[in-house]
């Protein structure tokens, strides 16, 4: 509790020191969301949301998207080894937070299970945007942590400047001796633009401070698991990943509009990191097609300003190899579809409605298949209002939606959540914003936490699923606060999220033996035993902040640098006592950025308390403190092309960091001391 005590009053304190600062001119806020030009307009919901772009979203990419925002507030990343990292969002991850390219649903399957990998690559994005609050029931239900939308620009909506434009770029990663190489063209002329990219990223096993297995951690809760045959000092074994893929896109546009297509195709083989049984390697070969379609008509109506429409198919599979052998096949076709119209101002209203659809075909095969073939189909119509009286302005937004999932072997269940949130924002002057957000959003169970019951080798665990869940009803409270002066700048916001029936995973206190293929209490076979990961609903409290202040400490001709203090913490429990599993630690820190001309760098230290509310039947996690120094400089103008060469040290302290929302975190712990050196050349 101190350590909660110490970040609030920090953050509080350094705002309180800004409103006293002196009468100045309001300079230009960080940039902040609504969603951006390209895939949201004047009628969106907005809501405290995270924007990467440019020279920060090039430093900050990481290997995954959740690598790549997990230094963000109230962000961290499930990491499943290297090669995996969905993002968590305020303690909230799979279906509750669904990542989007270029404003419709990827689509994969990296939801249903955290070693299935994201079928977006980072290294490909334009902009990285988080969306929490009312923006996401213009993209779904039930995301109560909340969307992610990497925007990569494969269909052009804008005409290029050039007939041929793009980027190279080329980085290194010493703690996996990964290399990353992309290329990316585009440009257009007479009405028709193309876009052209493609990557190739390889990586070895992962370097770390210590041993990857926690051999005391894993005896303490699981009486399956003896001692660690194989536990090298340094290094995870069979982490090694390789992924290449890219995209073409074509689009006609025109002063009424646009109309575009796009193919991308994404590959990637990736490793389970080893369990220390010395026996056969776990490693997942994926493949994954999109088709996407996107169309834009101005002033369609006499009533309507714009109309977008979007179609894509996803052709996802992946298979997973034991020792080299198929085990599981996990395929999935998804098509999906929005119908957005964006509504001349009714007086001072202005806004959006829509249709969306989404149909799907889920099937695992093979010995290890889980998860019954399932046809899902979801229905939806949504809305976003929002409206400006004096200094306050008011959001409004609702989602009702119609979703049956029918399995090929069981009963088909049918749900109809209905979502919607209201908000106000109040400039109270040109320094200081308040705003208050209220949402309440339902979320219908999905596949495999309703259907699955069987061996997943890639988890190692026995999953078992409960026909019998039903709607989880989420009601959040969030208050915001937003300051602004002289070079001065201060967020902080609290949420209070209660949810009824919250769907969780927990771990059982028993076990399924494999060897004589039943559950026991206790392992009666050594080394063929597994835990058992049953899905659940209980009633749960998620409640939390994040705070960021940014601080001038020095301006001159030698350069300016800037303090920026920084927490999140995000607490979960149940009603009934016990603690929601896998939740994020307190973290806080401060940061040190210098800048002169063309060249800025940064030196961050973050400090993560333990995890000692790791849930029912889970280890806990030590705190530690993450050490990272980065630096930039640009050459501009340099043959006609911009020259951005950048470097990181990362993890400076060569701290063992067990990151406690990582289903495998007594396996493999976070990459060790590294260095990573790039350059991206724009032309």
């Amino acid at each position: 509790m101190n350590s909660k005590l110490l970040i609030f009053f920090l953050a509080t304190g350094a705002i309180a020191f800004e409103a006293c600062a002196d009468e100045a001119q309001p300079q230009e806020l960080e940039e902040v969301v609504v969603t951006e030009s390209r895939e949201q307009t004047a009628g969106d919901a907005p809501a405290p949301a995270v924007t990467l772009s440019g020279d920060e979203l090039h430093l900050k990419t990481g290997q995954t998207i959740g690598d790549t925002l997990k230094n963000e507030p109230g962000i961290t990343s499930q990491s499943f080894g290297p090669g995996v990292g969905s993002p968590v969002i305020r303690g909230q991850s799979g279906s509750r937070v669904r990542v989007l390219q270029n404003g419709i649903g990827n689509n994969d399957v990296s939801s249903m299970s955290p070693d299935h990998a994201n079928g977006v690559e980072p290294i490909l994005a334009e902009k990285v945007e988080v969306l929490r609050g009312p923006s996401t029931l213009l993209y779904g239900s039930g995301m109560i942590g909340g969307a992610v939308n990497v925007i990569d620009n494969r269909i052009p909506e804008e005409m290029p400047g050039r007939l041929l434009e793009g980027a190279g770029e080329q980085r290194y990663d010493s703690a996996s001796n990964e290399s990353a190489s992309l290329l990316k063209l585009e440009g257009g002329k007479n009405g028709m633009a193309y876009h052209l990219d493609g990557f190739y990223r390889d990586q070895n096993n992962t370097h770390i401070g210590g041993r990857p297995i926690d051999e005391a951690a894993l005896q303490s809760i699981d009486s399956g698991f003896g001692n660690a045959v194989d536990n090298p000092e340094g290094l995870i074994e069979n982490s090694q990943a390789r992924s290449k893929g890219g995209s073409a896109g074509l689009a006609m546009i025109k002063d009424e509009g646009m109309a575009g297509v796009s193919i991308n195709q994404l590959e990637k083989i990736y490793g389970i990191p080893a369990d220390g049984s010395g026996g056969d390697p776990v490693t997942v070969d994926m493949r994954q097609t999109k088709y996407d379609f996107k169309g834009i008509m101005n002033k369609p109506l006499p009533f309507a300003d714009k109309l977008r429409i979007k179609f894509g198919y996803t052709d996802y599979k992946h298979v997973e190899l034991d020792g080299g052998l198929p085990a599981t096949t996990f395929l999935n076709q998804t098509y999906e579809s929005r119908l957005e119209l964006e509504h001349k101002p009714i007086g001072p209203v202005k806004g959006k409605l829509g249709f969306q659809a989404v149909n799907g075909d889920f099937a695992a095969l093979g010995l290890e298949a889980f998860v019954p073939e399932t046809e899902s189909d979801a229905y939806a119509v949504f809305a976003a209002e929002s409206f400006a009286l004096d200094s306050l302005t008011y959001e409004l937004s609702a989602r009702g939606e119609w979703q049956t999932l029918s399995p090929a072997s069981g009963v088909a269940r049918s749900y109809v959540p209905v979502s919607g949130s209201a908000g106000v924002t109040w400039d109270v002057n040109r320094r200081h914003q308040v705003s208050l957000t209220f949402t309440h959003s339902e979320r219908a169970p999905q596949i495999q936490e309703l259907y699955a019951d069987g061996v997943h080798e890639a988890t190692r665990s026995y999953e078992l699923g409960n026909e019998n869940l039903g709607k989880e009803l989420s009601n959040n409270l969030e208050l915001g606060y937003r300051f602004e002066a002289e070079g001065m700048r201060a967020e902080i916001s609290l949420f209070h999220n209660w949810v009824n029936d919250y769907i969780f995973q927990q771990r059982e206190n028993y076990v399924f033996n494999e060897d004589a293929e039943r559950f026991e209490p206790a392992c009666t076979s050594p080394g063929a035993c597994l835990p058992v990961l049953a899905n659940r609903q209980a009633e749960a409290v998620f409640r939390g902040f994040e705070a960021k202040t940014v601080l001038p400490l020095l301006e001159s001709r030698y350069g300016v640098v800037d303090l920026t203090l920084f927490g999140d913490y995000t607490r979960g429990s149940f009603d009934s006592d016990g603690d929601v599993p896998r939740m994020p630690p307190l973290r806080y820190g401060f940061q040190l950025s210098f800048d002169r001309e063309e060249f800025s760098s940064q030196i961050r230290l973050t400090r993560a308390e333990a995890q000692t509310h790791p849930g029912d039947n889970e280890s806990s996690t030590r705190g530690y403190m993450l050490l990272d120094l980065n630096a930039q400089y640009r050459i501009a103008g340099f043959q006609d092309a911009d020259v951005l060469l950048f470097a990181k040290g990362k993890n400076l302290l060569d701290e063992n960091i067990r990151n406690s929302t990582s289903y495998l975190r007594s396996f493999a712990p976070e990459p060790g001391r590294s260095a990573e050196f790039g350059i991206r050349i724009s032309y």
